[in-house]
């Protein structure tokens, strides 16, 4: 870290971004062989009842164009008699699995930025699920890694990182902190129902950290904000009731609303125009050509919607190159997705380069972070 003396810019940067994948993966097929036997099972023990419909891996990528998933704890998941996430619980005094990765994406962006833990000023837990309501994840990670300051959870679906990061980016800008940690810890395995055809595919587990700091003490080597917005708009179309005031198993029969649901055609149709002209016209608002955006880090929660907004945005169907996937191999990973296409396709760029690092999901929440590399 630079002297403490250094006079303050109040303009915030992206100094580094951390990434932390669980070892274990489901491919398509291998969830299909799980989801397909269960379907066996359950018509064959109901058999007056409108038989369920298998699944496959042709299906799953036209929906979705997910090929794989990163999750932490396979063998429960494939498994027709369990069919979800199963992590033994953890002693008060032991790290929580939430904060164990976090802190683990946290520590590769500290090391990326060349920071230690005592240069951060705050924390912030931004994800959809945290696995509890309090001690807040964000005070337990700044624990963990010895921060000084102050952190706090925070959760907008699919937008929490992009809402993180506006969030940090004001602190700077208000001169409250020097440095902040965004991180999203997202096991979103634990609230699917790996039951549905519909949705049983979608989701996978990861975490991710940015780290958000004033241009006057970033490394050579970072992504100057050039702008954020946000939007929320009410919907019910993307819907999870599990909560405190209704702890009912989530696999218990006729409770499928206490897990992920969605209304997916509905969601397509009201969230592509809604994100893209947010785009544009966020875009104008900063003088940025949108048709000149370099590259595109957008939600990887479906390659379709995807490449509807980046075409409205850029004015032509975008490549790899514009608009890079991760969602083949990481499935849906909630507000980490934009994170992960970021972290992973970001060195190639030159300095001078822009580029968007946009969020959208339940709530209806978007999130949009106008970035331009420098040095």
């Amino acid at each position: 870290m630079q002297e403490t003396h250094v006079t303050l810019t109040g303009r915030p940067v992206i100094s580094a971004t951390g990434l932390f994948t669980p070892p274990d993966s489901i491919t398509n097929e291998e969830l299909v062989a799980s989801f397909n036997a269960f379907v066996d099972r359950h018509n064959a023990a109901n058999p007056d009842a409108e038989p369920l419909t298998y699944s496959s891996a042709e299906f799953i990528e036209k929906a979705s164009g997910i090929k794989a998933r990163h999750v932490m704890s396979k063998a429960p998941i494939l498994d027709p008699d369990v069919m979800g996430p199963r992590l033994p619980e953890r002693r008060n005094d032991e790290l929580s699995v939430m904060a164990e990765i976090g802190v683990a994406s946290a520590r590769q962006a500290l090391d990326r930025a060349g920071r230690s833990p005592a240069d951060v000023d705050a924390v912030l837990c931004a994800a959809s699920n945290m696995q509890r309501p309090y001690p807040a994840m964000a005070i337990e990670i700044q624990q963990a890694l010895g921060i000084e300051g102050f952190g706090f959870d925070m959760n907008v679906a699919c937008s929490s990182a992009t809402f993180g990061i506006q969030t940090a980016a004001d602190y700077i800008r208000a001169g409250n902190a020097r440095s902040v940690l965004v991180v999203s810890p997202e096991i979103t395995s634990g609230h699917l129902n790996w039951r549905d055809r519909d949705s049983h595919f979608i989701f996978g587990d990861v975490a991710t950290a940015v780290l958000v700091e004033d241009a006057a003490i970033a490394p050579v080597q970072h992504w100057e904000i050039l702008g954020t917005k946000l939007k929320t708009v009410f919907s019910n179309n993307i819907r999870n009731n599990f909560g405190f005031l209704n702890r009912a198993a989530p696999e218990t029969a006729g409770t499928p609303d206490k897990l992920f649901v969605q209304e997916g055609r509905k969601v397509f149709k009201e969230v592509v125009p809604m994100v893209a002209q947010m785009i544009l016209d966020e875009a104008t608002r900063l003088g940025i050509d949108p048709e000149g955006l370099r590259r595109l880090w957008l939600h990887q929660a479906n390659a379709g919607m995807n490449r509807l907004i980046s075409h409205k945005v850029l004015g032509h169907e975008a490549s790899e190159d514009e608009s890079p996937t991760v969602l083949d191999t990481y499935g849906n990973t909630s507000s980490a997705g934009s994170i992960i296409a970021f972290h992973q396709h970001n060195q190639d760029l030159a300095p001078g380069d822009t580029g968007l690092i946009c969020s959208f999901g339940a709530g209806y929440s978007a999130g949009t972070v106008f970035v331009r590399k420098v040095a």
